[in-house]
């Protein structure tokens, strides 16, 4: 005999119990992927229903603190409108206040100009 058919088939002997594990392997696998993926769905439903939760807490929460700054919205509103109605109301604005000043202010450096050159016109030199 020809050595070349009996290693052939010498190699096809030790390859038949590989094929046979990789069919175990196989399925042993498909049924590790098939409980994976129904765990996997099992945790989306769950972590859908807890983001739903966490929506419906939020909004809660959200509420709760909207209906608390309005309170206090309105609270500070009152305390305003009450603190406009006990202070009296001046006849004259700032503005009106500045422009006063600044013409008090530019009046007496006239007169302290007129006081300070003795009340009488002097001939300038510069004029000359």
């Amino acid at each position: 005999m020809r050595q070349g058919p009996m290693s052939l088939l010498l190699c096809l002997l030790l390859l038949s119990p590989l094929s046979h594990a990789e069919q175990t392997l196989s399925l042993a696998a498909g049924a590790q992927i098939t409980e994976l993926q129904q765990r996997l769905e099992a945790s989306e439903k769950q972590r859908a229903a807890l983001a739903e939760q966490l929506q419906t807490a939020s909004r809660e929460q959200d509420g709760a603190q909207l209906e608390r700054l309005r309170q206090d919205n309105q609270r500070l509103k009152l305390a305003i409108s009450q603190l406009q109605a006990n202070t009296p109301q001046s006849p004259i604005t700032d503005q009106q206040l500045w422009f006063l000043i600044g013409s008090a202010v530019a009046l007496f450096s006239v007169l302290c100009g007129i006081f300070a050159s003795g009340g009488h016109r002097r001939r300038r030199q510069w004029l000359n």
